[in-house]
This record gives C-alpha cells, structure tokens and sequence, in this order.
C-alpha cells in the first residue's frame, strides 16, 4: 500500500512536469528541428550552392566538433548561473546562427556556420539532462527524460510536413526556398528562447509556486537519493576524466548516436528515392511516420522504467530493436516494409536515450555531475560527426548505398554488448550491498 508521503511526493512531481516540462519539450523540439533541417535541404544545398555528397557529410557532422569543443565549460557554466540565464543564452544564440545559414555561399562557408551552430547550441542537451536532476529525484526522473524526448518525435513529425512544404512553397520575397526553412526556425528559437528567459526556474529553492513543505519534501527525497548514487566525490569532480564507469557511458552514448544520426541525416533522400519523387511535402509526411510511433511509445516505455526501476534491461532492449531496425531497413526496396524496420529503429534509438541518462545520473551528482553529463555528452555527439562521414566512405569503399548503414548497425550493437555488462555489472553491486547491510545489522 502506497503511503501517504509518496503520495503527497507524486503530487509535487505531477505539479513540477506540468510547471516545467511543456517548455523543456518545446525547447528540445525546436534543437532537434535545427539538427534535422540538414538533411531536408541536403540535395537543395548540393544543387544551388554546388557541394558534394562528400561536403554534405563533412558539413552536416562538423556541427558536433563545435558542439562537442564547449560542451565541459558551458555545462559549468549552467552549474554555476543556472538554467534560467543559460539555457535561454543557448537557445538565442543558436538561433541567430541558424538564420544566418542562408549566407551559405560554398563548402567553406558551409563548414564554417555549421561549426559555429555546433558551439552556440553546446551545453544545451547535457544542460537540460543536469537541470532536470535538480527537480526529480531517482524515481522519477526516467519518466521526466522521457517527456523531455518527447521533443524528438513532436518536432520531427511536425517538422518533416512543415519543412516540406516550406521547400515547396511559391512565397519565396526574394529568398530560396531552403533559406526560409532556417530564417522561419532560427526565428521560432530566439522567440522561445527569450519566452524561456521569463518562464523558467533554476532550482526548486527559487520556485515561488512550491510551498516550504513541498521544497522540504523535495529536499528529503533527493537525501534518500544520495547514498546510492554519490560514487564520484563531488568535491574532486576531476577524477570524472579518470574514472572507467564514465567512458563506459561515453562510448555507449557514442553507439546511440551514430544509429541516430545515421538515420536523420539521410531518411528523407532515402525517402525520396523509394518514392520516386524529389523531397518535399509528401516526404516529410512519410518521414513523421515513425515519430508518430515514438510520440506513443516514449511516455509509456519510460513510465514502465520508473515503476519496475530497471532501466538499464529496457535500455538493452531499445538500443538491440534500434540495431535490428536499421539492420533489417537495408535490405528493403519498398516504401512500407522500410517504414516498418525504420520504424522500429526510430523507437529503439529514440527511447533508449531517456532510459541511458538515469544510468550516469544516479552515478554522478554535483560538480561531478556538471562534468559528467557534459563529457558523455560531447565525446557521446561525435557521433554525430562520424556517423555521416563514415556512411559516406563505407558507401563509397563498397560502392553499396547500405553499407554505411550497416557498419552504424554494427557499432550500435557493440553498444548493446557493454549495456548488458553495465546490467551485470549494477545486479553485482546490488547483491553486495545487501550483503554488506546484512552484516553491518548483525554486528549491530
């Protein structure tokens, strides 16, 4: 039976998600819609602006040199000032250099602005990951980095129809129709970002709609937290570099995001080609597909998580379907079965991450915390470089347009393999602490 403080603690949780969650949606919606444009103006880019497929890739991955460059100190940095000053910093910035990607004039340019994107938009997801730590505790902060990858789906069903007919559109005033598709986002994310400036709340000590008793409730339930999950001293958050459990969740994360990228970057031309038709309107209907799948599955999948507190297992399972979905989507020549396997990717790369980041989370706190996330996250998102470059060469190398895919599919499963020793790993740690408890009370 459940007692009445958990009760009176799901009540805050609940008022918490529906004070800060609908924004931290919106915020990540708009940073997937920026990673994403990239691949709807791929062969536009290529045809005015006159770079090769091989530009394209380096372009469209450099993004996370820049974003991995400064990803330490602006996590650091929101540990320090707080998300309210920090996060909407990010969004801003990002959004003036999104809009500034209508200068492109040629490879050199291309590189350039996609770089400077890459550093403006650094810190913004381990940021978020970091933030929300403040305001949920263990138990429930698998369901709330599940709304928060909520942002994926809703920007990517939305978006693929929406920068489809942007490309199609006849209202150009004197711009291409790809340079509106980053003028009318770059807008929407300054917007927001200012709204976030006046809208959000760095820490639950600052919320003036939590009363003394919630944050004091709060407070309890983070102290419960701490003895199992303090395993860096948070006064030497250095030893992070150091410690061997960290680049295990760095290389894992790596693994996600090369099947996550691999996939956005070059759906929509897969689209076309099996559609036969250039991309457009009908692609991006087509591409919200899976998302639509993702936008049902996240909420529950993760909810699950929370309640059976096994998120290192359900982790194993949507990284392993992700790895089998990409897979599979190689050997397919028609559009349903593709938006099928593809499908099933989606969801497995989708949800596997909000699953993935209750892992170093409950490892790391504080300082070491800030660093921690922000690490995972840099080294983790140069797979977004690698991901399209070496699809590229693997393609070229075979001269198979699946063989990139497939070698991305390899690497995920590798990232399967260490998932499962991270499970064995945490079972014998369970057992030995309830080993030593025992013997601690029969001393006693």
């Amino acid at each position: 039976m459940m007692s009445s403080g958990h009760t009176e603690l799901t009540q805050i949780i609940r008022k918490i998600k529906i004070r800060i969650l609908p924004l931290i949606v919106l915020m990540f919606a708009l940073a997937m819609l920026d990673r994403s444009n990239i691949g709807f103006v791929k062969h536009y880019i290529e045809v005015d602006v006159g770079i090769s497929a091989t530009a394209y890739a380096l372009g469209a991955g450099i993004f996370f040199i820049g974003y991995a460059l400064f990803e330490i100190p602006s996590n650091m940095i929101l540990h320090r000032v707080g998300a309210k000053v920090w996060l909407s910093r990010i969004m801003i910035t990002w959004g003036l250099v999104s809009i500034a990607m209508i200068f492109v004039r040629d490879s050199t340019s291309f590189y350039i602005l996609r770089f400077l994107l890459g550093a403006a938009e650094a810190g913004f997801s381990p940021g978020v990951i970091l933030f929300l730590t403040y305001w949920f505790p263990k138990a429930f902060r698998g369901q709330a980095y599940g709304w928060y990858y909520l942002g994926v789906p809703i920007a990517l069903m939305l978006g693929g129809p929406f920068s489809g007919w942007l490309l199609e559109s006849n209202y150009t005033f004197g711009f291409k129709n790809w340079q509106w598709m980053f003028i009318v986002q770059g807008v929407l994310t300054v917007i927001v970002g200012l709204i976030a400036f006046f809208m959000l709340v760095s820490q639950p000590s600052d919320a003036k709609w939590l009363s003394t008793r919630e944050k004091q409730m709060l407070k309890q339930a983070f102290a419960q937290d701490m003895p199992e999950t303090q395993r860096v001293d948070s006064n030497k958050p250095q030893k992070v570099f150091s410690d061997w459990m960290v680049w295990r969740f760095v290389f894992i994360y790596f693994a996600i995001q090369l099947s996550v990228y691999g996939v956005l970057f070059f759906l929509p031309t897969k689209l076309a080609e099996l559609l036969h038709t250039q991309v457009g309107i009908e692609v991006g209907f087509y591409s919200a597909i899976p998302w639509v799948f993702t936008l049902f599955l996240l909420p529950l999948i993760t909810r699950i998580a929370d309640k059976k507190q096994n998120w290192n297992f359900m982790a194993i399972i949507m990284l392993s379907c992700a790895v089998i979905g990409i897979g599979l989507s190689t050997q397919m020549t028609h559009i349903f079965p593709f938006i099928f396997t593809i499908s099933l990717a989606v969801v497995g790369f989708i949800v596997v991450q909000p699953l993935f980041w209750n892992l170093p989370t409950q490892y790391l706190t504080g300082r070491a915390a800030a660093i921690g996330t922000a690490l995972i996250g840099s080294m983790g998102n140069l797979g977004g470089f690698v991901a399209p470059n070496l699809k590229n060469w693997m393609d070229r190398v075979w001269q198979n347009d699946m063989a990139g895919l497939v070698t991305l599919a390899v690497v995920g499963f590798i990232g399967v393999i260490l998932l499962v020793i991270l499970n064995r790993k945490r079972k014998d740690e369970s057992k030995m602490t309830v080993i030593n408890r025992v013997a601690s009370s029969v001393k006693h």
